[in-house]
Formats: structure tokens, C-alpha cells, sequence
């Protein structure tokens, strides 16, 4: 292979990316457009993990909470399965935490104060799986926030 070609499944990688940047830019619009494409290609038989990936950023491209939250939930299926099938690596259990905090996001959005708890629990109870380092601080510092934003049940 040369530098020219991408496997298929790096090409999947590198259009995720492609539309991450476009949504982290502000064409929230564009980067729906070519995630939403993305995923109808590889929703059925595509790699665990890219759809992981796919769907949560989807997820954040989506100006509906529940749609965003459909999304969530479909982001955790995937990495869950990745789980299931003996692929959990390191990298892949360290997105629990997050996966979680983003589904008890969407039900605080949905006023669901019970269901955004019992997300917000299961993250900090991942954060095990966090490295030392800026992702993981910033992950547990999103679940205190969150958490503080909550309440006492």
C-alpha cells in the first residue's frame, strides 16, 4: 500500500475526523450531513469502535436533546459490543467514563434527574479506567461539575 491509499477502514477514520473538525469549527450542519452519510454506510457491518466513535459524535453534531441522546445511547451499544467481543482494550474502557457523563448530560437536558444520576455514577464508577492525564482530569472534572450541578438526589 502506498502513502496514497488508505485502508478502508483508516478512510472511515480519517472522514470521522474530517467531520470532527468540521463540527469543532461551527458547521454544525455540514458535519451532521457527512456523519449522517457515514453512518449509513458502516451502521450495519462497520468496525465497533468506528461506529463508537461515529455516533458520538453525532451525537454532539445534533440540536435536539433527544435526539442527541438517541445518539449517546447508541455510542455506549457500540462500545458495549466492542466490550462483549474480548476487544476491550485500555482505549476502549477509558471511554466509558465519558460515554456515561455525555448520557447524564442528555437527561439533565431532558429533565430526567434519576436516569442523569444513574449515568453520573456509572462514569465516576469508570473513572478507574482514565490515564493521569489531561483527558482523564478533564473527564472527572466534567463528572464533579455535573454532579454538583445535580444535587443531592
Amino acid at each position: 500500500m502506498t502513502d496514497q491509499q488508505q485502508s478502508p477502514a483508516d478512510a472511515v477514520t480519517t472522514r470521522i475526523g474530517q467531520a470532527a473538525m468540521l463540527l469543532h469549527g461551527g458547521d454544525r450542519e455540514e458535519a451532521r450531513n457527512r456523519l449522517a452519510e457515514l453512518w449509513s454506510e458502516i451502521a450495519d457491518s462497520g468496525d465497533a469502535l468506528d461506529r463508537c466513535t461515529l455516533a458520538h459524535y453525532l451525537a454532539d453534531a445534533q440540536d435536539d436533546p433527544a435526539d442527541e441522546l438517541a445518539w449517546d445511547l447508541r455510542a455506549l451499544a457500540a462500545a458495549e459490543g466492542v466490550e462483549r467481543t474480548g476487544g476491550g482494550t485500555p482505549a476502549v474502557r477509558a471511554l466509558f467514563p465519558s460515554l456515561h457523563l455525555n448520557l447524564a448530560a442528555d437527561y439533565v437536558r431532558l429533565s430526567r434527574p434519576a436516569a442523569a444520576r444513574d449515568h453520573l455514577a456509572r462514569a465516576r464508577a469508570a473513572t478507574g479506567a482514565l490515564a493521569d492525564d489531561g483527558y482523564g482530569h478533564d473527564v472527572r472534572a466534567a463528572i464533579d461539575r455535573l454532579s454538583r450541578t445535580l444535587g443531592p438526589a
